[in-house]
């Protein structure tokens, strides 16, 4: 009876979770694990985000780098090591989904590369899980991250393409958001060209020389290097930090190349996950069908050359960094960095101390770790204004749970709005929570984001963001 109990009030606890994060984003993970340590220290840092993106499926796969094998063992070790630290977790926040509710959610694609499981027969139960989770009564979209190959969802496509009518299967295909990390087998270009209106992120291309993504750990100078070496890591995410830390291994190739799946599903308040187009930690893409074939100095053997794409993808965009001195300025000048690796860099230092807080509330109370602060604007999120008109960015009823002192930091955007001049100001500081820009003159309405980023004292420090859209209006 005992134990009945708590079966019970464990899947009451599960329902619960669900019914409280119903706003966050869905997400199943394609992972070919044990490839190289970057997956399993991608899973770690998601599970710390656990109670803010649902995750569905943990799906073991192939890859052009792990051909004949899949390890969903991997995956299980890392859950558990989780489920040791998860009631310390919600000392913090709540919704943490228990390790057996994630462990349920953990299935394998078959252990054969690309397009060769793809097809009749080549049914497997992680591509079941898929279609499972596209056929749920809920809204919401279903984002699939690849961190490997996708022919698991690729035969959950031509399943659906098959056996549901066509009305439904163009339901379920409108359902679906991939990110894939580069293309790690064939398959992924054959998803893009047999079914269009699966919306897809991805730099094209099985080179890893010309992709958004390695802007999670390029160390040139101005990218805060000493956010992604080894000692950072050993301090703030492996040592002291309880199970879930002592199994994130150190880095081979690059650190946490697969993250930027699924750092853009964070609720920070920058992130918005159905427009790519406006830039958040896991970078800046627009839609566009690429005009010219990448083609890698860099590419794995044995992969199949480069085809044109066969329609729009969301894919790499360019941003320019601002030195904190030009904050508030166009971009121009020696001041600027331009890459499309920038689009994730620049929220480097924010998004790895996010983490390295959230690695504490492994091990330590509420009073002991510093949690982020909460951004209050004194006005909608949009605003409409005309040319030449002097409006207000205010944001001074923001908060701290822990009562640190905190810095505000206003930025316009130029790459995210369709606006790309200058922006003047009334008062121009950046570092006060009021901004008090002059609407450009424009001879068409114009879109301008400004961003509030909201940064606490505590130890490590803390942001989180307001985006305000203004409509400038002739």
């Amino acid at each position: 009876m005992k134990t009945l109990l708590l079966l019970v009030l464990t899947l009451l606890s599960d329902v619960l979770v669900a019914q409280s994060t119903s706003s966050h984003a869905r997400l199943i993970v394609l992972t070919d694990i044990e490839n190289e340590p970057d997956d399993s220290q991608s899973l770690v840092r998601l599970l710390t985000y656990a109670n803010q993106i649902d995750i569905e499926g943990l799906i073991a796969t192939t890859s052009i780098h792990l051909q004949k094998r899949v390890a969903p063992e991997t995956i299980h070790r890392i859950v558990d090591a989780y489920g040791k630290v998860q009631p310390n977790l919600l000392k913090h926040e709540p919704g943490y989904p228990t390790a057996q509710a994630l462990k349920t959610r953990i299935k394998k694609g078959l252990p054969v590369y690309g397009m060769s499981g793809v097809g009749e027969g080549k049914d497997s139960e992680g591509s079941a899980w898929i279609i499972r989770q596209l056929e749920k009564t809920d809204a919401r979209p279903l984002w699939v991250a690849a961190w490997g190959g996708v022919n698991t969802l690729a035969q959950a496509l031509w399943f659906i393409q098959k056996t549901r009518t066509p009305q439904e299967a163009e339901r379920m295909y409108r359902k679906l958001r991939v990110y894939t990390i580069s293309d790690q087998d064939d398959s992924g270009p054959w998803i893009r060209k047999m079914f269009p209106h699966v919306a897809y992120v991805v730099s094209p291309g099985y080179g890893y020389d010309q992709a958004t993504w390695l802007g999670m750990s390029t160390k040139e100078p101005g990218t805060h290097p000493e956010y992604v070496s080894d000692a950072w890591l050993a301090e703030n995410i492996q040592q002291g930090h309880g199970p879930l830390g002592a199994l994130y291994p150190d880095v081979a190739f690059g650190m946490e190349g697969d993250t930027p799946s699924f750092l853009g599903l964070i609720p920070n308040g920058l992130n918005v996950a159905e427009h790519p187009d406006w830039g958040g930690w896991g970078g800046r893409y627009v839609l566009q069908q690429p005009k010219e074939v990448v083609v890698s100095t860099r590419k794995p053997a044995g992969t199949p050359p480069e085809e044109p794409e066969t329609r729009p993808i969301w894919t790499n965009s360019a941003d320019s960094v601002l030195t904190p001195v030009t904050f508030m300025a166009p971009p121009s000048g020696p001041t600027t960095k331009k890459s499309i690796q920038a689009t994730i860099w620049r929220w480097r230092s924010e998004f790895q101390n996010d983490f390295a807080a959230r690695m504490d509330w492994c091990v330590k109370s509420y009073a002991q770790a510093n949690h982020p602060p909460v951004p209050r604007l004194s006005h909608p999120e949009t605003l409409t204004v005309h040319s030449g008109e002097t409006f207000y960015l205010r944001a001074a009823d923001s908060t701290d749970p822990d009562g640190d002192s905190m810095s505000f930091r206003w930025m316009y955007y130029p790459e995210a709005s369709t606006y790309q001049g200058v922006i003047n100001y009334e008062n121009f500081v950046s570092n006060i929570y009021e901004a008090r820009p002059i609407a450009p003159v424009v001879t068409s309405p114009q879109t301008i984001h400004f961003i509030l980023k909201l940064t606490d004292k505590g130890t490590p420090a803390l942001t989180r963001y307001k985006r305000v859209v203004v409509t400038v209006l002739p």
